[in-house]
Formats: structure tokens, sequence, C-alpha cells
């Protein structure tokens, strides 16, 4: 029954290629309005296929979006979820137990591979390999230097993290560009077998370091990956427009393989944007809940089926990915697994409207809480406590606590049933601010920073 799912809709078997970068901005491609930053390739992903105005992280944090995405459940649900970002020493991964995105789509008769980041628990008893994918070429960890391969950080053992399967491999060159050469391979040899491909191509860019292709003598002179001391928009510019050039690798790969037309390309982020990213006309960045966070680019492209030049509103977030590609796909109803997502492959479609959605975020660091109904937002931060209504106010400016107090208590009242659900952060758990690193909103270095030593 595997096989015929994915011939479901088409006359051929339905390709899916998730595409995810790694803290890209909201307004970091041109489609999103990007000022400086060219990226045709995922232009023309979104003129020809539907662009979305309201997608979402489900977090702040790229592992525990991660969590969710694979899971199609809330990343509070599980222990490892709770970190923000996973630490790989702590023994912690995506549970034996969990719903798997990509061993779902193995036993619809698809081959899966993961090209790029993992970031979901250690490769030994986590990596991609125990948990659905038949393929694996890329990083476990949260981020590398793009041509050394490794996490460089003084008074620690630098050492290649580049993997295959689960070994190690010594390779030269610019890690998008690896990753970019990598999916086209995938799309090939399944081409040439005639096998339906789940590929998910995780990008690194554009997260620190900030090296563009052309950064060599950067990474050679590179001593703490974080790279506090570098970076500047150009080198930005270049590490993003990198990325697009490699998407379009993907796309040549799929045209030379005449599957174009009968694969479904989705490409997101796994949260906002970080120090050069542009997130406008939101405020707020990766590891916080204003928009800026967790608000990202949603592009799905797919020619047999997605009407061309499609603009949607639609809320949509990381873990309704399951439902939605498993939908794809042609997933009988009984072969869903538990999921907290929605399935919106009708809306992508254009076949029904935009339907209602009410989502729950929160994030251990500063107390961040937040939860989106309609266009009512409710956000709390440390001890401060907002209500914005995001269709009139999008860079949540006006507070209106006080002109709706009723609406105010109702949501926060709902935020606190929903979040007596979910696991509760342990006092050991870990949450990045990337306040620490901003000095127009400074605050002291309690989270991340202190696991970094310094120079």
């Amino acid at each position: 029954m595997g096989r015929a799912w994915a011939r479901a809709n088409s006359a051929k078997p339905l390709n899916i290629i998730f595409i995810m970068a790694d803290d890209l901005g909201y307004a970091d491609l041109g489609c999103y309005g990007a000022r400086e930053i060219k990226t045709p390739h995922l232009d023309r992903l979104a003129k020809h296929g539907v662009r979305l105005t309201q997608g979402y992280a489900n977090s702040p944090v790229c592992s525990a979006t991660r969590m969710a995405l694979i899971t199609g459940q809330y990343q509070y649900r599980y222990r490892a979820g709770l970190e923000e970002p996973i630490r790989e020493n702590l023994g912690l991964g995506l549970p034996e137990t969990a719903p798997s995105l990509a061993a779902q789509m193995r036993k619809a008769g698809y081959r899966t591979a993961l090209v790029g980041k993992w970031h979901l628990g250690d490769i030994e008893e986590f990596g991609p390999l125990k948990r659905g994918y038949d393929r694996f070429y890329g990083i476990p960890a949260g981020g590398v230097d793009y041509f050394r391969h490794s996490v460089i950080l003084p008074g620690f053992e630098e050492h290649n993290l580049l993997t295959e399967g689960d070994q190690t491999v010594d390779e030269n060159g610019y890690l998008t560009d690896l990753l970019g050469d990598r999916a086209a391979t995938e799309i090939e040899e399944a081409g040439r077998d005639d096998v339906p491909l789940f590929l998910s191509l995780h990008f690194t860019a554009p997260h620190w370091p900030w090296e563009g292709p052309e950064d060599e003598a950067v990474s050679k002179a590179m001593k703490n990956y974080l790279h506090l001391d570098g970076g500047n928009l150009k080198t930005y510019t270049r590490m993003v427009e990198s990325m697009d050039a490699n998407v379009g690798k993907v796309i040549d790969a799929l045209k030379r393989a005449d599957r174009f037309k009968d694969t479904l390309i989705i490409f997101t982020s796994d949260n906002g944007g970080e120090r050069f990213s542009d997130t406008w006309p939101f405020v707020g960045s990766k590891t916080e809940l204003l928009e800026g966070g967790i608000r990202v680019p949603l592009i799905a492209h797919w020619p047999r089926r997605i009407r061309s030049a499609s603009v949607s509103d639609q809320i949509m977030t990381s873990m309704d990915f399951m439902p939605t590609l498993l939908s794809a796909a042609g997933a009988p109803p009984e072969a869903m697994p538990p999921t907290d997502g929605e399935n919106l492959l009708d809306v992508l479609l254009g076949e029904v409207a935009p339907k209602p959605r009410k989502l729950f975020w929160r994030y251990k660091s500063r107390s961040q809480a937040a939860i989106r109904d309609g266009d009512w937002k409710y956000l709390k931060i440390t001890d401060r406590e907002y209500l914005f209504n995001l269709a009139q106010d999008e860079r949540e400016r006006a507070d209106l606590r006080y002109k709706y107090p009723e609406r105010f208590e109702q949501l926060k009242q709902e935020f606190s049933d929903w979040n007596e659900t979910m696991l509760a952060y342990p006092e050991d758990s870990l949450s990045h601010a990337v306040s620490s690193f901003y000095p127009d909103r400074y605050e002291p270095e309690e989270s991340i920073m202190k696991l970094f030593p310094k120079e």
C-alpha cells in the first residue's frame, strides 16, 4: 500500500523536498522584501507556487523547532525538546518511541534522506539513521565552521563533524556547496531507481560563523566559531545568496531527472534571524517570542497542484508539516500518527480558504510565553504581559491589554491551561538568549554564553 501513497495525486511518484534554512530572517529573501540580498531561485519558487505571509517556527531556537517538525507535536512533550538548544553531551535526543516524519515516509515506500543539520541528539544513540532516514550526509550538531567542518572553541580539541551515514568523512569545500551538491546527487540517484524521494535538506546557512564562499582565510584565522568579533551585512548577503544558489542546484537536478513538475518543494526556516538578518516589519530575533523570532519565510511549490503566484495568509507552523506532507503523499487518515499539527494541504492547494488557528509558544529564557488566536496575540516576557492585534499592529507596539481586558484574561488563561498539559522545564535545562550578544538590549551572559569560554 505504501508505494500507492506516492502515486495518489500524480502519474509519477511524488517527490517531497523539504528545505530548511538556519536562522533566516523573515525579510532575507527577495520575495519577502529583501533590500540587498538577491535570491532568484527561491523567488521563482514563490512566484510559481504559494508564499505564506504567516509562516511560523515552533520555537525561536533551532533544535526545539526540529523536534516539533519531525514529530508533528509540540516539542514540550519531550524532554529533549526542553533544551533550547540541545547539547550533544547530555544523553538527550529524539526518543525512539516518538513519531518520526521520516519513518512515516519510509513506511510509505519513500527513499528517505537527510542532507545537512540534524541537531536532535548524539548520532550514535539518536542519529537520523535510527529515526527513519535511510541516508544521512551532514552534521549532527548545531553548527560548524563552513570550511573546517568543526566546532572551534578555545581550550577544546577541534575535530571534524562532517558525517556520512554514521561515520565522519574528510572533504574539502564550503559546507553550503557540499550540501547542495549532495542533495542533487540524492535526487539523481532516486530518479534512476524510479523511487519516490523524501529529502530533508537542512542547510546550516546563514547561521554563524560569518563566512561566505570566498572566506576561507577567515576560517583559517577562526579561534571561536561563535564569531562575536566578525561578520557584516556583505558577508551575510553572500551566505544567503550561496544558499539560494544551492537551492538552484536542487531545482536543476529535478529538471534533469524530469521530476520537477512531480515534486512538492517546501522552503522555510527553523526560527527567526540573528544579528545581521532582516526581520522587517517585525521586531525581535532568534530566542525571542516577538514575531521576529518566530515568523519565518514559508514557500510551497508543486507545479501540478499549486497555482502560480499564490499568496496565503494561512497561519502555519513547523509541526503542521507532519500531517500536511503525509497527506500530500496520499496517506489515508488511519495512517496518520498523533499530531498537534493540522493538515493544511487543501489550503496550500488553494482549494479552501485559510483556516483559523490557535498556537502556543513558550521559551525558558526571560520566562517568555505566547499564544496566537486568530489576529490576537498574548505575549509575556519576564514579568511584563501584553496584548496585540497582529492584523492592525504587526510590530507589536500598541499594547491593548487595558483596552480589551476580557480578551487579555481569556488568552492568558488559555495559555495557562495549555501549559499545564506540557512538560515543565527542568532547573538545569539550557535556554539560549541572543540578547547576550546585542548592545542595543544587553543582558547578563546567563545562558549559552557561559558554555563557551572567552578567548
